[in-house]
């Protein structure tokens, strides 16, 4: 069975209620909007009506400033209910279902969750359609039923075989044009016929879930092809930006680096090995991870200089916080953190600096596909914080930068700084052929030893190098034998 319950903030506590709707009629214009109420809805299944009574007052609500309703209100006004995709994280809704197992003492049980959205006033159909496109965006949430549920369980569809884009090979440059529109993909015209004339080469046509996963990794995101864009035509009007690309171009010089394409990668990148390079930058701790930048330094403990590692690694999440503002800031933070931690150091301090454009433009300026810049801004704020808040780690400076640059694409940055004492760090480079057991696991010797390879050599079941695809070039004997592309 399922159970549902309503929860609402009291009168004098409805803050976000109130600030939204000053939002919807201050932004958006809607003055017809007298009133607006917000409900969490929550649908529980796997548990029985004693325990749910009990989490009414416990996991779902605060008795001292919320009132919760077993059936939606009765109301005259214009009522919806948002909730997440399916297969999106929906904390609020993991949170609850962890609650009450901590209660039970039993299996977790199924939590769904919803908010309801009560407009009051004289509104016209355009504007509850433009208020529904203001609160939902569509990458990750969409408009949920309000009736009840007879199940929470979800019915996937039993996968097929993969589907494999037949004739693709054959596609002119129009047909590939017309291919990139149709299947909605990332990559342009020079990395689609890339493609092609590989599985030309394979004499065989691609896969949809081949091409979709080259377009996902061969993104900006993931690839920088901002950054690695060659710069073939610099002009300059400002006299100290010219200095100063003059003095990389010099360092370029310097280095024998000519021939290098000249890139904001290569830009961003020189002033380190020019430094190395004029044996100034002596206390870099070099390896053959690609983890975070790591510095040597004399740490005063308790009286006693040892020897510690300073790391520090600064993560950019432009794009996925342009289209989803609180997962794209919160997870930008965690990839922040992710590096030094896989430096094995600890993460105490960090710094955001972000870019937008003016948060208080009317919405109606917002360019078309794109959020509203107040709606961005003040959702990524809440996912950075929450994120942060959560894994324990304090942020000394939050700076964002309003300017109509940004209006096209959103800066999101986070920078962190950790460290470790140096002689907690143990660092090798897997072997060929290199056997691995489980950390933690008590070794039993065995008369065989099973060696483990990911995306084996040559031909699989042949002895080969081991490969990590992730890692592709971190080690010497990797990078003469590249690992191939899966089939």
């Amino acid at each position: 069975m399922v159970y549902r319950i309503y929860v609402e903030k009291k009168p004098g506590f409805d803050v976000e209620a109130q600030g939204l709707k000053n939002e919807l009629v201050s932004l958006l214009g809607i003055q017809s909007l007298s009133g607006l109420r917000l409900l969490n809805r929550y649908d529980v299944e796997g548990i029985d009506e004693a325990l749910f009574n009990q989490c009414a007052t416990t996991v779902f609500s605060e008795p001292p400033v919320d009132n919760t309703y077993a059936e939606l209100p009765e109301f005259e006004g214009i009522s919806f209910a948002v909730e997440y995709l399916p297969g999106q994280f929906d904390q609020r809704a993991d949170s609850a279902a962890e609650c009450i197992q901590l209660i039970s003492q039993g299996e977790r049980p199924l939590v769904r969750s919803a908010r309801v959205y009560l407009l009051e006033g004289s509104l016209t159909e355009e504007q509850v359609a433009e208020i529904k496109k203001y609160v939902i965006n569509p990458v990750e949430a969409r408009e949920a039923s309000l009736e009840t549920k007879a199940t929470l369980k979800m019915e996937y569809p039993v996968p097929t075989a993969v589907a494999t884009l037949e004739g693709f090979n054959e596609l002119d440059e129009e047909g590939l044009k017309k291919f990139i529109d149709e299947k909605g993909l990332a990559m342009d015209l020079g990395d689609i016929k890339f493609c092609q004339e590989y599985f030309r080469s394979e004499h065989r046509d691609p896969t949809i879930t081949e091409i979709k996963m080259i377009d996902t990794y061969w993104s900006d995101h993931c690839r920088h092809t901002t950054f690695g864009t060659i710069l073939d035509d610099v002009q300059i009007d400002d006299a100290v930006v010219q200095a100063a690309f003059d003095r990389y171009m010099a360092m370029r010089a310097d280095l024998g680096r000519e021939e290098k394409p000249r890139c904001m990668m290569d830009l961003a990148t020189i002033g380190a090995k020019e430094l190395k390079k004029q044996g100034i930058l002596k206390n870099l701790d070099e390896s053959e991870e690609i983890n975070a930048c790591t510095v040597k330094i004399k740490c005063d403990v308790n009286g006693k200089d040892e020897d510690w590692l300073f790391l520090f690694k600064n993560e950019t999440h432009n794009h996925p916080t342009e289209i989803e503002p609180f997962g794209g800031a919160a997870t930008c933070i965690g990839g922040a953190i992710r590096d030094p931690l896989s430096g094995r150091s600890y993460v105490y301090q960090a710094m955001r600096v972000t870019g937008a454009g003016d948060p208080l433009k009317p919405v109606s300026e917002t360019l078309p596909g794109k959020l509203p810049q107040r709606k961005l801004v003040t959702t990524a704020a809440a996912g950075y914080s929450s994120y942060g808040n959560q894994i324990g780690l304090a942020t000394g400076q939050v700076d964002e930068i309003y300017h109509p640059g940004y209006v096209a694409k959103r800066m999101e940055i986070g920078a962190v700084v950790g460290a470790t004492p140096a002689s907690h760090v143990r660092r090798e480079c897997p072997r060929p052929r290199g056997c691995h057991r489980p950390a933690g696991r008590p070794h039993r010797p065995r008369r065989h030893r099973r060696c483990h390879r990911l995306l084996q050599g040559p031909q699989s079941g042949q002895p080969g190098p081991l490969r990590c695809r992730g890692a592709e070039g971190q080690c010497a004997h990797r990078a003469q034998a590249p690992a191939p592309v899966p089939p």
